[in-house]
C-alpha cells in the first residue's frame, strides 16, 4: 500500500512538472492558415516584426521581406514559377531565427509549421570586454 502511495505521488509530481511548462511569452508560432495550390497563407502570432526569407537548397535567396504587424504577421506567398523542390522559409525576428520547410510540387505547396531549426540570439550588450590570448 506504501509503495502504491509513493508511486502515486510521484506520478502527480511528475504530471504537474509537465503541466506547469511555460513557453516564454517572446515566442511565436506559425499558424498555416491555408495551402491552396501554388499559393500559401501562414500567421505569426506574438511577433510584431520579422524579416522572412525564402532561400532554396543551395542557399540562393529567392524573396526576401521586412514584414510587420499590429497583433501578428499574417503573410500570404504565392511560389507560381517555382520549380518542383524543397525550399527553406527563415523568419527572424529580435529573439530568434526559425527555419521551417517547404514542398512544391506539381500544383501543390507545403509549409511545415514544425520548425526545423531555431536559434535564438543572445540579447545581451557586451561593453568594454577584455580578451586574454596566449
Amino acid at each position: 500500500m506504501k509503495n502504491i502511495l509513493k508511486l502515486s505521488l510521484v506520478v502527480a509530481v511528475l504530471f504537474s512538472g509537465i503541466s506547469s511548462y511555460a513557453i516564454d511569452g517572446n515566442d511565436y508560432i506559425l499558424h498555416v492558415i491555408k495551402e491552396n495550390g501554388n499559393e500559401i497563407t501562414f500567421g505569426l502570432n506574438r511577433v510584431t516584426e520579422a524579416k522572412l526569407v525564402i532561400y532554396d537548397q543551395d542557399g540562393t535567396v529567392l524573396y526576401s521581406e521586412n514584414a510587420s504587424g499590429k497583433d501578428g504577421i499574417l503573410k500570404r506567398i504565392t511560389f507560381e514559377g517555382f520549380p518542383e523542390g524543397t525550399y527553406i522559409l527563415k523568419i527572424e525576428d529580435s529573439v530568434k531565427t526559425t527555419k521551417h520547410e517547404i514542398i512544391v510540387s506539381y500544383n501543390k505547396v507545403a509549409l511545415s509549421s514544425k520548425a526545423i531549426s531555431t536559434v535564438y540570439k543572445d540579447n545581451s550588450s557586451v561593453k568594454n570586454t577584455s580578451v586574454a590570448v596566449r
